[in-house]
């Protein structure tokens, strides 16, 4: 095909390339079917025939549709494009772009393209896959499939292959759950990704130089159907156990951690607690000792007595400072989030390994580091369960009748309740959090 610039009308470029004998189609077919790439299409007529599915470079599309802008740098327009940044080591970047996709460098090339330009990637592929299947289907009374297609590097895999970023009439997922294989085994999650599989083929005929930028798949009919997208193709957020690079996740699991008060009634996984306290007991400590422990509360009973006991306990104290009945209600409904909850940890600190100086100053002093040693290790325990896409809720309350937990607990003396986490998951998304800019909270010197 020859060089395509802006305004060029593609379907009437690939009807002429492929209605010609001059050998253009070469690598892209042949009516033999030997996969030899060494056929042409036939002289008479168009070599396009209905159910054939076309695989088109977004270069191309992006050319014609006018995505050539000029930027200063390639970086200033990848920032341009990003709206989340998924990982990032040294100047390489893996971003989800506005059109949703996860890639390296927004999709933003600066191959092939004027000095001082970058081509970005069409704004809507899907649209575009529609309008070249539409201009084909009025020029050459020809029904075929589009798949527009980009280069994708890949998790946990060295190289790079094209996958489909736009389609239109091609089934782009091919679900095979419900059936059964050779043996007769069911088949529970097989969802064959038809379309990027086609891509990845003709990225074989096509070549990055080889001024082939679209390859023709026949005597697939099986692929064509109406009704689906390339955006079929993106895995949700919800689904995707992979939506962050490792320092990104961490960051973002910090970030998003919140204090949630109300709960839905599904289960906690044992398990991604104590996953949780696995990363608890890595914060730091004096003394080279490990002041935490963490009682889980895994059964309704176990709970529900502990909260009675703290609740008449507490109310007894409000008595006794004389609050009336009403300040008694009002502030025991504040311990409503901890009964809420499916799963409560009560987090303890043992000083086993503290230094006695005989000294009330530095005795003091040795007690806030366990102190802090142990807001360490329930924040890391938080934020972990925030990785875990678990809510929580630090609740003091278990400060203020330490006996009475550890009777009801069963724990030992020394044994010092630092309050209790209601663990489940959150019954409300949370809300924004008001920016904290750093500025605010650091003195240089």
């Amino acid at each position: 095909m020859p060089e395509v610039r802006p305004g060029d009308d593609l379907a009437a470029l690939i009807a002429a390339a492929t209605g010609s004998d001059s050998g253009v189609g070469t690598g892209a077919g042949s009516d033999s079917g030997s996969g030899s790439g060494s056929g042409s299409w036939p002289a008479s007529g168009t070599g396009l025939r209905d159910g054939d599915v076309l695989l088109v470079t977004s270069k191309i599309v992006s050319k014609a549709e006018g995505r050539i802008v000029r930027a200063d740098s390639r970086e200033e327009a990848i920032d341009a494009e990003t709206v989340r940044v998924v990982a990032r080591r040294g100047p390489l970047r893996i971003v989800e772009n506005r059109q949703g996709l996860v890639m390296a460098a927004a999709g933003v090339d600066a191959s092939n393209t004027a000095a001082g330009t970058v081509l970005l990637l069409p704004e809507d592929p899907d649209a575009s896959a529609a309008a070249i299947r539409a201009g084909l289907r009025d020029l050459l009374s020809v029904d075929v499939g589009v798949i527009v297609t980009d280069t994708f590097g890949r998790p946990w895999r060295t190289g790079l292959t094209d996958v489909a970023i736009g389609s239109a009439g091609v089934r782009v997922l091919d679900d095979l759950r419900g059936g059964t294989d050779s043996h007769g085994n069911p088949l529970s999650s097989t969802v064959v990704a038809t379309a990027d599989e086609l891509a990845a083929a003709g990225d074989l005929v096509k070549g990055k130089a080889a001024g082939l930028p679209v390859a023709v798949v026949r005597g697939l009919a099986h692929v064509r159907g109406e009704g689906s997208s390339a955006a079929d193709l993106v895995r949700s957020p919800a689904d995707d156990m992979f939506r962050l690079g490792t320092s990104e996740a961490v960051r973002e699991a910090v970030t998003q951690r919140r204090t949630v008060r109300a709960f839905t009634s599904e289960p906690v996984d044992p398990g991604a607690v104590r996953r949780a306290v696995a990363a608890a007991v890595t914060a730091p400590a004096p003394h080279h000792t490990t002041p935490w422990r963490f009682v889980l509360l895994e059964s309704a009973g176990a709970r529900l007595e502990l909260l009675d006991a703290m609740r008449d306990a507490w109310v007894a104290d409000l008595r006794r400072d004389g609050k009336s009945e009403e300040s008694i209600a009002k502030r025991v409904r504040r311990g409503d989030v901890l009964r809420g909850a499916p799963y409560l940890v009560v987090p303890c600190m043992v000083t086993d390994g503290m230094h006695a100086y005989g000294h009330a100053r530095r005795d003091a002093a040795e007690r806030e580091m366990f102190v802090v040693a142990m807001g360490a290790g329930v924040q890391n325990f938080l934020v972990a369960l925030a990785g875990e896409r678990l809510g929580s809720a630090w609740v003091s309350s278990t400060m203020f009748c330490r006996d009475v937990v550890r009777k009801v607990l069963g724990l030992p003396e020394e044994w010092d309740p630092m309050g209790a986490v209601a663990v489940g998951h959150a019954a409300l998304a949370p809300a924004e959090r008001a920016p904290r800019l750093p500025e605010a909270f650091i003195e240089v010197r």
